[in-house]
């Protein structure tokens, strides 16, 4: 059985995939998976339902919704729940079963060594598989705790960081004129990621548009400015001269 929770909540066992419509049902689960293998005590999984409002009896209701997941996650021939309750809260035993964001950290861990080693097709397998188990989160607009939020908060900058190295990956393979339209868009609705600005740039003067690679590099170093009162790295800054001066080094090298 496999557990998805970079999405909507899921459950896919062979051909079929469970869902959950309840949304604090939802949310309980999500949070257990998320803590697989870790005891997480009553307190907290009420203030993840329902914030620091909680209602009378969230207790009572917290037990109802744990024996709905038992009921939910019910194989035959299972004599015990993954769900336990354990002191002073309640655990999911993950077993063989698999958890989607755990492969999504070994593909990238993957990716990243293959990258380190300049094996770039293997990394962008890697980081291509890695992306494709991302489903868009949808549990934004009912984090109300601290667990969740935070795994919102590293699952999207896990997602953007994989991003990142994959073009960097794609870049080496020569694959820059494919990449253009992707880094305009990423670099628009991520403005202050210095990085994405640095692969467009290289991207556009790959493709012998150098004035509008050294117009990205204006564009992203007033945004910065304007937002944040800052220069562009240092990266960035090479990267500009480097373009100014046609540097030999910018051009593609692609590894036999």
């Amino acid at each position: 059985m496999r557990y998805e929770i970079m999405g909507p909540l899921r459950v896919v066992e062979g051909e079929r995939k469970l869902t959950i419509r309840a949304r604090k049902i939802e949310v309980l689960l999500t949070v257990l998976l998320v803590r697989a293998d870790q005891v997480v005590p009553i307190d907290q999984l009420i203030t993840e339902i329902w914030g620091e409002d909680p209602p009378r009896r969230a207790i009572a209701g917290l037990h109802v919704y744990v024996s709905q997941i038992r009921k939910f996650l019910r194989r035959p021939g299972q004599s015990e729940s993954p769900v336990l309750t354990r002191p002073p809260g309640y655990v999911l035993r993950l077993g063989p079963d698999r958890l989607d964001f755990h492969c999504f950290e070994r593909l990238v861990c993957e990716g990243r060594d293959h990258l380190r080693e300049r094996r770039y097709q293997q990394a962008t397998a890697s980081f291509e598989s890695a992306l494709d188990l991302w489903r868009d989160p949808s549990l934004d607009d009912v984090c109300h705790g601290p667990i969740l939020e935070g795994f919102q908060t590293w699952l999207k900058e896990a997602r953007l960081e994989c991003i990142e190295m994959l073009t960097d990956s794609r870049l080496m393979l020569g694959r820059h004129r494919e990449l253009v339209s992707d880094l305009y868009q990423l670099t628009t609705e991520h403005p202050l990621r210095e990085a994405l600005h640095r692969q467009l740039m290289l991207a556009l003067y790959r493709c012998g548009r150098r004035a509008d690679a050294l117009h990205v590099y204006q564009a992203a170093r007033k945004t910065l400015n304007e937002e944040l009162g800052l220069e562009p790295c240092r990266a960035l800054q090479d990267m500009q001269r480097a373009i100014l001066t046609s540097d030999d080094r910018l051009e593609l090298h692609v590894p036999a």
